[in-house]
């Protein structure tokens, strides 16, 4: 929007030139979207304070949760998607179906958050929408958004599974690409929402796998690095990291609000649309598996429910005191401070490794 009109003017004004530099946007974009959180974050959580706007917290939970954190404003995401999504349509080039595709996977999943968060405030329970129907959504969301990527982006590439520290391992999916992508973006989106347990738990790591792939997307859609570094050049994904500079300063926006003792929880509106945003972005730029090492923490939630399930239920036994496994460590006495920032550390550690695939190959 706002890149169109400025570059449309280079011609009669030079300096304006800056403004056609990917780097240069991203960075305006990070910008943007931390001082629109930044903004609109106070009013919105004292609003939501005073319409006693606040979800339910689990009743299984550690005790000291269901004290301290009942009362605190849910549906932080909304403020989150809103920097997101007018930062990139301030900078981001809008004929790029790339980046619309990103906005309605953002957008449409964080509707499908959102109604499961107004029925946790409205049943005053922590049940929400029925699992069904919101796996049901989340298929459609992602069904959807594989038919933009198929039918309308010149991708020739979209079928690959490129395998890291392995330049010549490739796997042309075919049509299992459509269930392959329905399992990472439904998977990302609900990892998101198991990790979302503890103040700032989830906002710090989305930050970092958004940082890594603002890099990755600039890589993956430069002519010049790609070569370097031995990596598919993908045309115009590069205009995915100015998604990925939103997210970025978005969420370090939000973590304001968010960092313990929180004012605000992002909700399944924030963790559904981040998770599957970045899962989309992982797609795009054909790193799917490097989302999952960056992102590794996501997967250690997630696995550690399917573990504590799968052993209850075959054997009677739990393996953990709780799940997901950050509760585990709660209960086991750690403070919840500790939790989250040894989270935080992993995560730090688990990005590094991320990117250093791009390299290690």
């Amino acid at each position: 929007m706002l890149f169109s009109f400025l570059t449309s003017l280079v011609d009669q004004y030079s300096f304006l030139n800056v403004f056609k530099y990917l780097t240069f946007r991203t960075g305006l974009s990070v910008v943007t979207s931390l001082t629109v959180v930044f903004i609109i974050g106070g009013p919105l959580i004292k609003l939501f304070s005073e319409k006693m706007i606040t979800g339910p917290i689990r009743q299984d939970g550690p005790i000291d949760h269901i004290i301290k954190k009942s009362g605190t404003p849910t549906m932080g995401g909304v403020i989150i998607i809103i920097g997101i999504i007018s930062s990139t349509l301030l900078w981001a080039d809008l004929n790029n179906i790339y980046v619309w595709t990103l906005i309605f996977v953002s957008l449409s999943l964080g509707i499908l958050g959102l109604i499961d968060d107004i029925l946790k405030i409205k049943h005053k329970n922590s049940s929400g929408l029925k699992s069904r129907y919101k796996f049901l959504g989340q298929i459609i969301i992602g069904v959807l958004t594989l038919i933009i990527l198929i039918k309308y982006s010149n991708h020739q590439f979209l079928y690959n599974l490129y395998f890291p520290f392995f330049k010549n391992l490739i796997w042309h999916m075919g049509l299992i690409f459509v269930p392959f992508g329905l399992f990472v973006i439904i998977g990302a989106s609900n990892a998101v929402n198991l990790t979302d347990g503890l103040d700032g738990l989830a906002t710090v790591p989305v930050m970092l796998v958004a940082l890594s792939f603002t890099l990755i997307s600039y890589v993956v859609g430069n002519t010049i690095f790609s070569e370097y570094l031995q990596i598919q050049y993908i045309p115009d994904v590069g205009e995915l990291s100015i998604f990925c500079g939103s997210v970025v300063g978005a969420c370090l926006g939000f973590l304001w609000y968010n960092a313990p003792p929180a004012k605000i929880f992002m909700g399944d509106t924030g963790s559904l649309s981040l998770g599957g945003s970045l899962a989309a972005i992982a797609i795009i730029v054909k790193h799917e598996i490097v989302l999952a090492i960056i992102g590794g923490l996501f997967v250690l939630e997630t696995v550690s429910v399917i573990i504590q399930v799968a052993s209850f239920k075959l054997t009677g036994k739990r393996i953990f005191k709780m799940a997901p496994i950050h509760h585990h460590f709660e209960k086991k006495g750690w403070p919840e401070s500790t939790v989250v920032i040894r989270f935080w550390i992993i995560s730090i550690i688990l990005a590094m490794i991320g990117l250093a695939t791009l390299k290690l190959r």
